[in-house]
């Protein structure tokens, strides 16, 4: 690949812009020798002394905090502004796994990898998301057994949901683990046995747990061996 297509892939400008930021000298070998717009593309690229944004297929864990949305299409805060700006226009686009709506945390895996993305998020891996919530009011003792027969209808739907596993952690506590994503499914499970959900943050995906040391707002690359844990787990 041409070293201006690169770089405009990666979002760092236009074609036009990108030139003009080579012609400007800011875009150097890892010895620091300028490059200039035909040159070859070396191992090792620095833009403004700072190195080059890993290509595709990339593929990074966020820890989103409530108040973003998922889509650029949405109006307020995005996820995309928690990412350096450029990110937002790579090509191919970097896309969620799976949305969380704005009022809630957690884990969000975002990739420019669409048949690792597809393969996440398709139904038939029934691959499993468990959210960590809390609950207006106390559990009244049948919620596991509901959720885990697999005939359980959400308002204006008219297919049940997938079985779903519930651990309780205390009277208003709990744990999930869904094999589909519906609309705002976890809410809407709670409201249909009469109760409330007040906090929601996903904390994992298949075998792969929200890393404890990624603070809310933080992103990294997913690591290989984390990659493989998501399909080691219940995927």
């Amino acid at each position: 690949m041409k070293l201006v297509k690169l770089l405009a892939n990666l979002g760092y400008g236009s074609r036009k812009e990108v030139q003009r930021m080579i012609r400007d000298g800011l875009v150097t070998d890892g010895d620091g020798t300028t490059l200039a717009v035909k040159s070859p593309v070396p191992d090792e690229v620095r833009v403004a002394g700072e190195p080059l944004d890993p290509p595709a297929p990339l593929f990074i864990v966020l820890n989103k905090p409530v108040g973003y949305t998922c889509s650029t299409d949405d109006l307020g805060e995005t996820v995309y502004d928690l990412l350096p700006p450029r990110y937002e226009f790579r090509n191919p686009i970097l896309s969620s796994v799976g949305r969380l709506d704005k009022d809630t945390s957690g884990m969000l895996l975002m990739t420019d990898d669409g048949k690792l993305l597809h393969k996440i998020s398709h139904p038939k891996n029934a691959c499993g998301k468990t959210y960590h919530a809390l609950l207006d009011r106390p559990l009244k003792g049948t919620e596991r057994a509901t959720f885990r027969a697999g005939t359980l209808m959400l308002e204006s739907e008219n297919k049940p949901l997938l079985p779903a596993e519930l651990e309780v952690l205390g009277e208003k506590e709990v744990r999930i683990t869904l094999h589909e994503g519906r609309y705002h499914q976890v809410r809407r499970m709670f409201a249909a046995v009469g109760n409330h959900v007040t906090d929601l943050k996903r904390v994992a995906i298949g075998g792969f747990t929200l890393p404890e040391d990624l603070a809310e707002g933080d992103w990294r690359p997913v690591t290989d061996a984390e990659r493989d844990a998501i399909f080691g787990g219940v995927c």
